[in-house]
């Protein structure tokens, strides 16, 4: 990332999401509307980035079935990522975070469970989403 780049993501957190998956491309859409203050940022898995980021963070580079958050310096994957995400939205999403309380153990399960059928139940793209004019500041 160049500095230019940096500056511009600069305080916001970071989410990573497998770019050519179709539910994870649902999913960021999602978010970027219940994010009208543009507080998230977003970048690919398969993006060089991204790489940096992971490597930066002491995370596997070469696995695509984690949603990774990084806010305030801090790395959250999978559950715990989701959740917290969930709870920097609008009302009402933040009420999600109770299930905080849930085991991580539980909790990545189910995350598990649906990361691994993703492509099969809602297909995959041979390249990342291209964001809007109007998003398009919001991805590095």
């Amino acid at each position: 990332m160049t500095v230019d780049q940096e500056d511009k993501h600069q305080g916001h957190p970071i989410v990573l999401v497998d770019g050519v998956c179709n539910f994870c491309q649902g999913i960021t859409k999602w978010i970027i509307k219940r994010d009208p203050e543009g507080k998230y940022h977003f970048a690919s898995l398969q993006s060089d980035v991204a790489k940096g980021l992971l490597e930066k963070g002491g995370l596997r580079t070469d696995s695509m079935d984690t949603f990774v958050l990084i806010e305030n310096g801090k790395y959250y994957t999978r559950s715990t990522a989701a959740l917290r995400l969930a709870k920097g939205l609008k009302f009402p999403y933040p009420l999600l975070y109770v299930f905080v309380i849930v085991p991580k153990f539980i909790r990545n399960a189910v995350y598990n469970w649906v990361a691994r059928n993703r492509y099969r139940w809602f297909g995959k793209d041979d390249a990342c989403m291209l964001p809007t004019p109007e998003t398009k500041d919001r991805f590095l």
